[in-house]
Order: structure tokens, then sequence, then C-alpha cells
């Protein structure tokens, strides 16, 4: 009997197909999943955890920008204990692939984080490591090698999962960044997650956002997103998830050609719900038109 074309084991853990929901664009698939069939997905990352909850920023939220989308939620989220007590269980009975998304605001958070998603049964953790290290004068811990390798190594040390480390786009040089991170005993790497924006209300004269800045998402990020997959593909032998501004099957073809092994779609969930589906039909057609026995094989081929 043929196998799935699309299907793929990443990390150790098979997937049906190379799409996945990208953390804080499904929520816990919940809402999703009165509205599509959410058992078609690869996988689904859930909305970013950190260690005790958050109620999230106050004041605007979202922005719509040009071919794009900047947010400021602030990490909203029920904690990691409530996520395994009952989140983690609902995305289990889904069928997809269960990664759960780990930011944090200090090196304890996140390593305290990873030990008690010790005790849920998820396929992935995804450490998120945009997210500022507060006792270090506000850095973020994906800017630099040193810091991206410090907690990949020191995590990776504590979680019984297969660790993907998600990368943040405004770091100098992502490759360095990917290259500290596989080093360090990453599983895999995720990128790119939002770019660093900024909106003006001029009427108000003011920062639309509280926080002043927020984070870009969308079709306008996705020709830098695709540059930096290719260069951290290029610069580790570990596997490469790739994400920003992926709307269709050819978008996801390019990212996948770029050298990503799977790809995370988020923004344009919310413009299309179906959005998913639509590029897991778009990939079949594609290895059906192409002779294709598996879609891995046109993976990195630039």
């Amino acid at each position: 009997m043929r196998s799935d074309p699309l299907s793929l084991t990443l990390c150790g853990v098979a997937l049906k197909n190379p799409v996945i929901a990208a953390s804080g664009t499904f929520g816990f698939g919940r809402e999703y999943a009165k509205i599509m069939d959410v058992s078609r997905l690869g996988g689904i990352c859930g909305k970013g955890l950190t260690l005790g909850g958050s109620a999230g920023n106050a004041g605007e939220r979202v922005y719509e920008t040009p071919s794009g989308l900047l947010n400021s939620i602030g990490l909203e989220n029920p904690g990691v204990k409530r996520f395994i007590e009952t989140e983690a269980p609902y995305l289990r009975s889904l069928g997809p692939a269960v990664i759960a998304n780990l930011g944090g605001h200090s090196e304890e958070d996140y390593l305290e984080g990873a030990r008690l998603l010790n005790e849920a049964e998820i396929d992935l953790l995804e450490l998120n490591i945009s997210c500022p290290n507060v006792k270090a004068g506000g850095m973020a811990f994906g800017l630099l090698p040193a810091t991206a390798a410090d907690i990949t190594k020191k995590v990776k040390a504590v979680s019984r999962h297969p660790l993907m480390v998600k990368l943040s786009p405004n770091a100098a040089d992502i490759a360095a960044v990917a290259r500290a991170c596989e080093e360090a005993g990453a599983d895999a790497i995720s990128l790119v997650n939002t770019f660093l924006g900024m909106a003006v209300d001029v009427k108000r004269k003011k920062a639309v956002f509280n926080n002043v800045y927020a984070g870009l998402s969308g079709p306008a990020i996705q020709p830098v997103a695709l540059r930096m997959v290719h260069q951290a593909a290029h610069a580790v032998k570990i596997p490469v998830v790739g994400l920003g501004g992926i709307a269709t099957a050819e978008d996801a073809l390019k990212f996948l050609m770029a050298g990503a092994r799977a790809v995370q779609v988020g923004t344009m969930t919310f413009a299309n719900p179906n959005a998913m589906p639509e590029i897991i039909d778009g990939l079949s057609a594609y290895c059906e038109e192409e002779g294709l026995s598996n879609l891995q094989e046109i993976c990195g081929i630039l």
C-alpha cells in the first residue's frame, strides 16, 4: 500500500502532513474545531505559555497593515499547569501532533515550565526565545548566539520532549543563532517569529499600542522570512520548520524548497479559516502533478 506523499517524521514524531497551526493564532484548537476539520492538520502548536499565565497587554492588541498584521497580545495564556490539566488532553483528542510553545521572562521561568511540561502528553516542546529576559535588562534570549545557546542547553537538559527552538527574526545573524542552538542540543528550529514594528494614530498623535512596538506578521514579511529560513537551513543539519506569511500551497512550497521540513501557518487563518486545509489539498495536488512519492523530495533543493 502506497504511503501518503505528505507524511513525514519530525524529531521522531510522525506527522500526516507538514502543515502545522502556528502558536498564538489557533488558540488550543477549540474555536477552530467548530468551523473546520482540525484532524486534517499535521500538527497544532498551542498558544504561547508562561509559567503562571498572563492576562496579556492592555489597550489595542491588533492592527491591520498592508498585507500584514501587528499584534501586541502580550502572551495572554492560562499558564502551564492549566494547560497540562485541560488544554493538552483536548489537543491530544483532536488527532494532529501536539506542540506546546513555552515562553518566559527569566531563565527560571523557562526551566520550571519545561519541568512541569514533562507531565504533559505532548509530542514536541517549542521554546520561544523571543520573550524579554528581564534580568538581563530586557534583551531577548534569541538575539545573540551565546544567550540562545545557553537557554537551549539548560532547557534541553530538563525536558523529556524533543526540543524545537523558535528563533527571533530580529537577531543580527540568524544563521549564527541557529548554529548555536543546534550545538546546544536543539532537535529542530522554527523561524521566523514576528518582526518588531510600530503603528501611529495620527489623529490622536499617539502610538497605537500601549507598548509602542508590536509584532508584525502576515504576507508582508514572507520574502524576508523565506530568506532567513534558507540561511538557517544551510547553517544546520537539524530539521527546520518555516513560517512567516504563508497563505497558499505555493507559499508553503517556497519554504520547503528553501530548506524547511514543515511549515506553520498563522495570520492567514484569521482571514481564511480554511487556509490550512486548502494548503494541504494544494500540496497533495502538487505531488500528483510532479509525480512525487513524497513531498520531502523537494525540501532544500535551493
